[in-house]
């Protein structure tokens, strides 16, 4: 273990510890998966998040055994919150639902923190076999391309991706916006799983996201890819990022679309 957090060491061990995760929510996954549920109905969980997560904290930990680790399955964490010299954002299975029914877009997303910026991000797609990851000031990869944004058209021909929370009240307000703005953009894509959205945009498929309702373990990673792919993270009003308000896009199309979710 070292005290230095160097971007790039911590981005070899969250390379490693997602390698680990996906092997084993992809040839371990069981042909029956049992689900439970957490904040709603239909916020599931599995038993395979929850080893996912223990397996990456053990690989974290291993290296760093005084950094701390919030994950969102809750299964370990160490050190503490003010003396960590690194925060590690894990989530094991983002897009568990996706995973429950083996649809595409689900992901593995690891963050490191430090002094509360986020350094090193890694966002692994079992899917598609593409691994996302970035470190502070060093550009933003797709396994080994190196992503940077195109300019990106006119608002009225963005393709726009959004997510919705687990409340059904919530959803509803989510529904009632999407709804007022579907005319004034491309179309709309709602694929299930935050950190390939941002990953999404740094890649080109998408041109801009926008959700609420997020976690830091949801954002950290993929915002962490988009940025160093040239996008910019806020919130939803256009501050800073922050958990439940997450937007992302070419800085030629974020400020149109903030004022577009004002709007709405």
């Amino acid at each position: 273990m070292t005290d230095c957090a160097e971007p790039a060491d911590l981005l070899e061990i969250a390379l490693q510890a997602a390698d680990v995760a996906v092997a084993l929510i992809t040839q371990q996954r069981p042909n029956h998966l049992a689900t439970s549920t957490k904040s709603s109905p239909t916020d599931l969980v599995t038993e395979m998040d929850r080893r996912a997560e223990q397996l990456i904290s053990d690989v974290i930990l291993a290296a760093r055994p005084q950094d701390l680790i919030r994950g969102e399955e809750g299964v370990a964490a160490s050190g503490e919150s003010a003396t960590a010299p690194v925060t590690w954002w894990v989530d094991p299975i983002d897009g568990t639902t996706n995973y429950v029914y083996d649809h595409p877009g689900y992901a593995v997303s690891i963050a490191a923190e430090v002094d509360g910026v986020t350094v090193a991000g890694v966002v692994a797609d079992p899917t598609h076999g593409r691994t996302y990851h970035a470190r502070a000031g060093g550009g933003a990869w797709c396994d080994e391309t190196r992503l940077s944004l195109a300019e990106p058209p006119d608002l009225a021909d963005a393709l726009v991706a959004t997510g919705f929370a687990y409340i059904p009240e919530r959803r509803r307000a989510q529904a009632k916006v999407l709804a007022r703005i579907i005319d004034q953009i491309r179309d709309v894509r709602r694929m299930g799983a935050a950190a390939l959205d941002l990953c999404s945009v740094a890649a080109g498929r998408v041109d801009a996201y926008f959700e609420a309702g997020l976690s830091q373990w949801d954002y950290a990673a993929g915002s962490l890819v988009a940025v160093e792919a040239g996008a910019v993270v806020c919130s939803l009003e256009g501050g800073a990022v922050r958990p439940g308000s997450v937007l992302c896009a070419h800085p030629a199309l974020a400020a149109q679309l903030v004022d577009l979710l004002a709007e709405a």
